[in-house]
């Protein structure tokens, strides 16, 4: 069906753009490509000024050697660290990121960071280079990346920042954020932003602070004196996030995360969930009485894979939890991933 406001196709340029993907040997998602390409002509009528089109040029050169660095890891689970640039070696903070990062491969991740000195060093050195991804951003008084990671071939330089973020939240299954700046808090914040719209999978997010310390619980208690007081965000959205001043824990805390479920994708009308292990008929019968509140359409139902997803090779061994939910209660929708890892 033709999309409302869309112009009509040129099946004769249609024709030569799939000459010219055909004349490269083809390859992965040609259709999507020709939709680029043909995309991209359109700039020559649509946008005049050079610099939208250069963010444009960009944005896309950056992309495509960013998810070519990470395809070859894509089986592998990873943690983004994110934190002040700033916090010297001898400081608590920077002896916890590099313990975490240690912690954190022991359980099966790697790591990647923005590259920078700081916090971001330490979690390079905790992880050692063969086990790290760097995402370093230019900026005008020129940041190199730290010595950990400078001579690895996985570490890659960004322009934007809107580019490195994406990056970060789409190869990324586990945030921790350890005290720092606006840039920390604006990666925090985003991360929330997109997990609370279900714009990104639900993933952990914990908050690591130096023993004793108050710089989260204090960001905490804003949110909650003024956001959730206020009725600017849902109390399901606490669930979104959690706060330690241990290493430990939060190194736990995200391989629970992972303990039964695995991932998810929307199918037609019905979320689907993959887990290592399907709920029992009495397990099933409780989750559909206790978050009855967010089932909008069919009830929690264990299936097969979808066609959708055997199209894709998408984990298809693993049982799925299917069901149809109201895409808004994302805070309740990390509550029943708590549930189903106790299982």
């Amino acid at each position: 069906m033709q999309q409302r406001n869309r112009k009509p196709v040129n099946s004769a340029l249609q024709k030569r753009i799939e000459e010219l993907v055909a004349s490269q040997g083809g390859g992965y998602n040609e259709d999507l490509v020709a939709d680029m390409i043909g995309t991209s002509l359109k700039l020559l009528k649509d946008v005049k000024h050079r610099g939208d089109v250069r963010i444009i040029q960009t944005a896309l050169r950056e992309l495509r050697y960013a998810f070519k660095l990470f395809e070859p890891y894509a089986g592998v689970r990873k943690v983004a660290i994110f934190g002040s640039a700033r916090t010297r070696p001898q400081k608590p903070e920077y002896k916890q990121a590099v313990e975490f990062a240690r912690r954190m491969v022991e359980a099966g991740f790697m790591v990647i960071t923005g590259a920078g000195p700081g916090i971001m060093q330490a979690g390079h050195e905790g992880a050692g280079p063969e086990k790290s991804f760097g995402a370093n951003i230019r900026l005008p008084w020129e940041q190199s990346a730290n010595p950990v990671i400078l001579q690895d071939k996985k570490l890659v330089t960004f322009k934007y920042f809107f580019t490195r973020k994406l990056t970060f939240i789409r190869q990324s299954d586990a945030l921790a954020l350890f005290p720092g700046g606006f840039g920390t808090l604006d990666e925090g914040f985003e991360a929330l932003t997109l997990m609370q719209t279900g714009k990104s999978q639900i993933m952990p997010l914990v908050l690591i602070d130096k023993p004793g310390g108050t710089y989260w619980k204090t960001w905490d208690k804003h949110v909650r004196e003024h956001l959730l007081r206020n009725e600017l965000i849902s109390p399901e959205d606490l669930h979104l996030y959690q706060i330690t001043d241990d290493p430990a824990e939060a190194v736990k805390w995200i391989t629970r995360f992972y303990r039964n479920y695995h991932s998810f994708r929307y199918v037609k009308d019905l979320l689907v969930l993959r887990l290592q292990h399907a709920p029992s008929a009495g397990a099933l019968r409780s989750l559909n009485e206790d978050f009855a509140d967010i089932v909008k359409g069919a009830p929690f139902q264990i299936i097969p894979a979808t066609p959708e997803e055997m199209e894709d090779e998408d984990v298809p061994h693993l049982p799925r939890l299917a069901f149809g939910f109201n895409r808004k209660s994302y805070g309740r929708l990390r509550e029943l991933i708590d549930r189903l890892n106790t299982l």
